[in-house]
């Protein structure tokens, strides 16, 4: 009879189960954070105008003047060709300090003797005020383009070089003596093993460098050079133009945002794919 009237009755751990909520489906969690990131630019704006009206000031322009102004030095002055000149520059550092950086970063964090030698290297670069370099090429090598690209390499590099090297020491050693039993030829062993896991620091130090040239190339440009966003800025500047100022800014981060999920984001889902995707915590 105990057994009858307890057959019916639900256990515990049963109970706990069937009332611990279910987890919200992969599709409405993206959902949602996609129209929370897509609502995060006009939030922006809306906060950006709202305090111009309230302050009401010429130094304070609305949106829609400083795109107004934008419209016009685009159409009529040099803000395309200024673009260009920065993004040129931008990409040149980028691309030569990401070789440079991924191989030093490569055999710091493979040979222990060549870390403990240049390891110093690396923290003084780090560390050194990106000023002084600038300032130190222009003086060395005059107010070129040579002078302003490697200012922003070696201002880059030593950050590539660190990413990289943490990411060689916390390679999965066990993977890789598992590819030499099978007898994996080294460049497959390179393509499968290695660098899947080193990709994630790769595109970290990518992230990160870019982040840190867009901002550096414009300071350089406004210490010394014939053109771009940062001279055009420092023009403004000297005239308190700062609806000028505003609307390259505006454009210049167009652009970004425009690297950023036309390019980056693509490449990061197609590199990374085969990492489990995480949920959101709501």
């Amino acid at each position: 009879m105990q057994d009858d009237a307890g057959a019916g009755a639900p256990r515990p751990g049963n109970q706990a189960q069937s009332a611990a909520p279910a987890p919200a489906p992969r599709a409405a969690v993206f959902g949602r954070a996609g129209l929370l990131e897509a609502a995060s630019l006009p939030l922006l704006f809306v906060l950006w105008h709202l305090l111009a009206v309230t302050v009401d000031h010429r130094l304070l322009p609305t949106p829609w003047e400083v795109a107004t102004e934008a419209w016009f030095l685009a159409t009529e002055r040099h803000l395309l060709p200024d673009i260009g000149k920065t993004l040129f520059r931008a990409a040149a550092a980028f691309l030569i300090a990401m070789v440079v950086g991924t191989l030093l970063g490569a055999l710091l964090g493979r040979f222990r003797a060549a870390d403990r030698l240049f390891g110093t290297w690396v923290i003084v670069g780090l560390n050194i005020p990106a000023i002084v370099v600038a300032i130190a090429c222009y003086i060395w090598l005059g107010l070129t383009e040579v002078a302003l690209i490697l200012a922003v390499v070696l201002n880059k590099m030593p950050l590539v070089a660190t990413t990289i090297r943490e990411g060689v020491r916390a390679l999965d050693h066990g993977l890789d003596e598992l590819a030499r039993v099978y007898r994996m030829p080294p460049l497959r062993r390179l393509r499968l093993v290695v660098m899947p896991q080193l990709m994630p620091y790769v595109l970290t130090a990518a992230r990160t460098g870019l982040s840190l040239i867009w901002k550096i190339v414009l300071v350089f440009e406004v210490l010394g050079s014939d053109g771009g966003v940062g001279f055009r800025v420092g023009v403004f500047f000297q005239y308190f133009d700062i609806a000028g100022i505003l609307a390259y800014t505006l454009a210049f981060m167009c652009i970004v945002l425009a690297f950023e999920y036309g390019a980056m984001r693509p490449l990061e889902r197609r590199i990374l794919g085969w990492r489990p995707a995480q949920r959101s915590a709501s």
